[in-house]
């Protein structure tokens, strides 16, 4: 008979259960209250008059453990120095969209070395969430590939939905059924109705495919997520983080009868993709809310050890140390400075 399926699958590799995995690397009673209260905390910051200011920032990608560790450990420090004012979330990605071809991120390649090892990108990515967790950090990630989240989203206290895949309703679907507050962002046009309308989406029930903890294929009913809000991270026709912007989107959320809470990606379409330009943004948001705007409720901040990025593949050991192979980033001591001028900055609302 003539063969019609898999004609261009070369492998297939058999990976453990969600439940397995779990079971193997379990979170503890106090990571698990700790998600908890910080999945409140977030809620509260986005959905009620909590004046604290929500800062998502971290790594665009964890690609090297010994350098995420370090820089976790300086990110706690400097998260109990401002935590009256500001709330810093670690960004903690593993999986990276890609426009055409390129590193997918730890989960899809842990190795960094074409290997595609994902039942060990699995297990690391549950180890250094753990490892963050511990140190007294919230956890963020964007979530991609619809299977991940039942292998890690317990260990998650936000995450988002990119501009390529906000528009995608396995996406919407996906967070409909997730257990945290979730960002998604605007369309890569710019389009904040792409994530009025994803949020709107998500709130309500929705039936999918999708895996159990065993791994066995199944329906998904969930009861929908009511803790999604919009990212703004600019768009083909420039950056939308301006006072006009800003009113603009707070006019289409209210229209949409949902919050008016926005989150600014300083990077991405927003700096111009020069990350260097990152603090300039939020500077801007900072001169906004000190006039008064009560709706940007927070920020995102692609940040590492060593500022830029570097180019990726080549061999392992010639990567330099605590520098991203994915988009570039502003360098610890620029994170330091800019997270010590928003909290002075916040004292306004404060008063």
């Amino acid at each position: 008979m003539q063969k019609t399926s898999d004609i261009n699958v070369v492998e297939t590799r058999a990976l453990p259960s969600p439940a397995s995995l779990l079971a193997e690397q379990p979170k503890s009673d106090a990571q698990a209250e700790f998600v908890t209260r910080s999945r409140r905390d977030i809620h509260r910051l986005i959905f009620t008059d909590d004046k604290r200011f929500l800062l998502i920032v971290g790594p665009c990608s964890i690609h090297d453990l010994k350098a995420g560790r370090e820089y976790a450990t300086k990110l706690a420090s400097l998260s109990r120095e401002v935590a009256d004012r500001v709330l810093i979330v670690m960004r903690v990605y593993f999986e990276k969209p890609r426009t055409t071809v390129g590193w997918k991120g730890l989960i899809m390649d842990p190795h960094l070395d074409g290997s595609h090892d994902i039942a060990t990108g699995l297990r690391t990515a549950r180890t250094f969430l753990r490892e963050v967790l511990d140190l007294g950090l919230p956890t963020a990630t964007e979530l991609l590939d619809p299977i991940t989240p039942q292998y890690i989203a317990d260990l998650i206290c936000w995450s988002a939905i990119g501009a390529r895949t906000a528009e995608s309703q396995t996406h919407r679907q996906m967070a409909s059924g997730l257990s945290m507050p979730l960002g998604f962002k605007n369309g890569t046009d710019g389009s904040i109705a792409t994530a009025t309308n994803a949020i709107k989406s998500a709130a309500q029930p929705h039936t999918f495919l999708g895996i159990n903890l065993d791994g066995a294929a199944s329906a998904i009913v969930t009861r929908g997520n009511p803790d999604c809000h919009v990212v703004l991270r600019g768009g083909a026709t420039g950056p939308n983080y301006s006072p006009t912007h800003i009113a603009r989107t707070e006019e289409l959320l209210t229209k949409a009868g949902l919050t008016k809470s926005i989150l600014v990606d300083c990077s991405h379409d927003n700096s111009a993709k020069q990350p260097e330009r990152q603090p300039e943004v939020m500077r801007e948001l900072e001169a906004q809310i000190s006039a008064g705007n009560q709706s940007i409720m927070g920020a995102m901040i692609e940040s590492n050890l060593v500022a830029g990025s570097q180019p990726f593949p080549q061999p392992k050991e010639k990567l330099r140390y605590g520098v991203s192979i994915t988009d570039g980033c502003i360098d610890w001591p620029t994170t330091e400075k800019l997270v010590r001028e928003l909290h002075t900055a916040l004292a306004p609302r404060f008063k």
